[in-house]
């Protein structure tokens, strides 16, 4: 046996050795478009991590990722077929479910919203609380998304409807401080590392924020899954190891957030994400780093939590009767487990 056969031999020993790493795997360089909706958001951090650090290559996967100006226009997106999976708030599922569309969330990506409701300084000592919003101009990421519906919910809390207010989409990065900087909003409900910006610098004084399981309790009553990949059941059933692919890499992208320092995390983003500011940054992301989920599956009671708050909101939602275990499907996270190291 010559030295190109023996080599050869070691090659396919090598390729057969490695054959159990690429169990559930996409075929090598399956392309595949995700919709977004602010990717420089914390909130969709998971998906940054997986695309920079090469985890859904790892995988076979080829994604070409959309940002969109809001989560509602990402959903859109995904019922128009422009998108095959969306990286959003799990509540679009459940107002899917309710409309007899089939979508579902394959995984959880925050535990918690991490969205936080400020007012603008000067109006700070006149607006104490949610019960003083009526009249004020609102900035969210796009009218829809979880930044309007988490803030409409803490308005009717209060005793306020969702009209008595005026919603402004400002965008998801450098638009959205701009806004608050300029005096074209009043109040704000976002994420970071846009609050964290307007923090400080010291233009807003915060009323409510759900970044930590206590902030979350307060507000909403308990847990409240938040951000999560979901797409239509259609994909799921004609392209499951493409499905498995993406939940894959997001998997491997929570495991690699969930044991990296802040400083880390901050070196593998864009600079822009940074909004100027790599110190303001790494502390936005240490006050949301324990809101990563760590096992990517959605607890039931929140799930709950979410369908009774969209319920109180939304009169097409109210005498709805959703089947909460067709809003997530949790086979694809679970497999993720055994195959991500």
């Amino acid at each position: 046996m010559n030295n190109m056969d023996r080599r050869a031999l070691l090659a396919m020993g090598g390729a057969a050795l490695a054959m159990p790493a690429l169990v559930g795997r996409a075929r090598a360089q399956t392309k595949i478009a995700m919709g977004v909706g602010g990717k420089p958001l914390l909130y969709y951090l998971p998906l940054t991590i997986a695309e920079r650090k090469g985890f859904f290559k790892d995988f076979g996967l080829e994604a070409e990722i959309n940002d969109f100006a809001g989560g509602a226009k990402s959903l859109q997106a995904l019922v128009g077929g422009s998108v095959d999976i969306v990286a959003g708030a799990y509540e679009h599922t459940i107002r899917m479910q309710a409309k007899g569309q089939d979508i579902r969330a394959v995984i959880e990506m925050l535990r918690y919203p991490t969205i936080v409701i400020g007012v603008r300084k000067a109006l700070a000592d006149k607006i104490k609380s949610p019960k003083d919003f009526k009249g004020l101009k609102i900035g969210v990421t796009a009218p829809g998304s979880s930044t309007y519906i988490t803030c409409v919910h803490a308005m009717v809390k209060a005793g306020l409807k969702a009209d008595d207010a005026s919603f402004i989409g400002i965008g998801g990065g450098a638009s959205a401080v701009a806004a608050m900087k300029k005096g074209e909003i009043d109040v704000i409900s976002h994420l970071d590392p846009v609050i964290a910006k307007l923090e400080a610098d010291e233009d807003i004084v915060t009323l409510i924020d759900t970044r930590t399981e206590k902030g979350t309790a307060d507000l909403f009553g308990g847990s409240n899954p938040a951000s999560c990949f979901y797409v239509k059941q259609e994909m799921m059933d004609k392209s499951p190891d493409t499905v498995q692919a993406a939940v894959n890499g997001l998997y491997k992208a929570l495991r690699w957030i969930n044991k990296s320092s802040a400083e880390e995390i901050a070196a593998a983003v864009p600079d822009s994400y940074h909004l100027g500011d790599k110190a303001l940054y790494i502390r936005a992301v240490k006050a949301s780093q324990s809101a990563y989920s760590e096992t990517g599956i959605m607890a039931p009671s929140g799930m709950k939590s979410v369908y009774d708050m969209l319920k109180a909101l939304d009169s097409e939602l109210s005498t709805s009767n959703v089947d909460l275990s067709k809003t997530f499907t949790s086979a694809f996270a679970v497999k993720a487990a055994s195959v991500v190291k």
